[in-house]
């Protein structure tokens, strides 16, 4: 989207729409849960920018507390972001295998500490070759299939060749071993430490592993925000790769102790029919992944009734209380998709504008 209008000070109702909106109060809310969590615990978070896009917002994690003052991101892309915002820390959990990428990566590894997570010895030696070539070292971290049934290894003993592997390729250095689960649904707490524990251990066995074959861990990266707390209490975790929490989405409601704090503003431009509005945010604005639509924040009684390019239409079974000029914020279903779509981020609290922050990140695809 293209940038957005605004300057300090500016109220909420005098927004050029659609907007991106992040509700300050709300997203300190959320940071200081992490930090509270991770306190005095050897666990701490390492965000996963994917989410959030933005080094600026990743340091504020780091500044608040609860970080380990790294942070993971999807692609190298991404990494390139967060090095030229002053990140040195970065893991990439995903396998990176290009000549090309393996280059970019180890540029960035002569301004910081980089890892990347494997899981077949052939990934090792092309990261050796290009680190050795270009005179660097490159972390690695084995990947670990717990639940998505993508990348990853799938035994133990798999983890173990891996890691013989890395510690006798020159220009890469083994660091310890990875893991994302997925809840699968809104479970109940109780349930969500189960889900969490039991898949955090197909990690941890890949772990003992490897060091019952004489080769330390150093980092064992596991869970991310529906289990941010289970994992801090599981022996052997040393950080999170937690990202949704930040921000938020409908998608986390069972998690009442994070708020959604980024929101899409638009304004109501048509009243066409009785128990019908027609607002200005379209999918160029906000995503519905998987069909799932947005949700009209503060009103119940109204509802989302389809999504297209650039309009949206808005029900109510009684009479609509929204009249064309009004503002509405949706709260979306999924935050990666939605930061992807902006250029900046209005700050906003108590109603007024108190700052705009750039997306470095958006578009960080390769």
């Amino acid at each position: 989207m293209n940038s957005t209008i605004c300057e300090r000070g500016t109220p909420l109702e005098e927004l050029e729409t659609p907007c991106l909106i992040v509700q300050l109060d709300a997203l300190e809310s959320n940071y200081r849960v992490v930090s509270d969590t991770y306190r005095d615990t050897v666990c701490k978070m390492r965000q996963h920018t994917k989410n959030i896009k933005s080094p600026l917002l990743a340091k504020m994690q780091m500044e608040m507390g609860g970080s380990n003052g790294g942070v993971c991101t999807a692609k190298v892309a991404e990494a390139e972001v967060m090095v030229e915002g002053g990140i040195t820390d970065i893991l990439i959990p995903n396998q990176v295998v290009s000549e090309d990428k393996l280059n970019r990566v180890c540029a960035l590894a002569r301004h910081g500490d980089i890892k990347l997570c494997v899981d077949s010895v052939e990934n090792v030696r092309t990261i050796s070759e290009a680190a050795t070539r270009n005179g660097v070292e490159i972390g690695v971290l084995i990947e670990v299939d717990t639940s998505m049934g993508r990348a990853g290894v799938r035994s133990p003993e798999d983890g173990v060749k891996i890691a013989r592997a890395a510690v006798n390729l020159p220009g890469v250095v083994f660091r310890g071993v990875m893991s994302h689960q997925n809840v699968g649904e809104a479970f109940s707490k109780e349930d969500r430490y189960l889900r969490g524990q039991e898949t955090i251990d197909i990690c941890i066995q890949v772990k003992d592993a490897v060091e019952a074959a004489g080769i330390p861990v150093e980092i064992v990266s596991s869970g991310e925000t529906f289990c941010y707390d289970v994992a801090a209490q599981v022996p052997g975790v040393t950080e999170v790769e937690g990202g949704s929490y930040a921000l938020m989405s409908t998608g986390y409601g069972y998690m009442t102790e994070f708020q959604i704090a980024g929101k899409v503003l638009g304004t109501i431009v048509s009243t066409p029919r009785l128990g019908v509005a027609i607002g200005d945010v379209g999918m160029h604005s906000i995503a519905a992944p998987g069909g799932v639509l947005p949700t009209v924040d503060g009103l119940p009684d109204v509802e989302v009734d389809s999504l297209h390019d650039d309009h949206i239409v808005l029900t109510s079974d009684g009479s609509m209380p929204l009249r064309v000029g009004d503002k509405f914020k949706l709260l979306p279903a999924h935050q990666d998709m939605l930061v992807n779509r902006w250029d900046e981020y209005v700050a906003v609290r108590d109603g007024v504008v108190e700052d705009v922050w750039d997306i470095p990140g958006r578009g960080c695809y390769h």
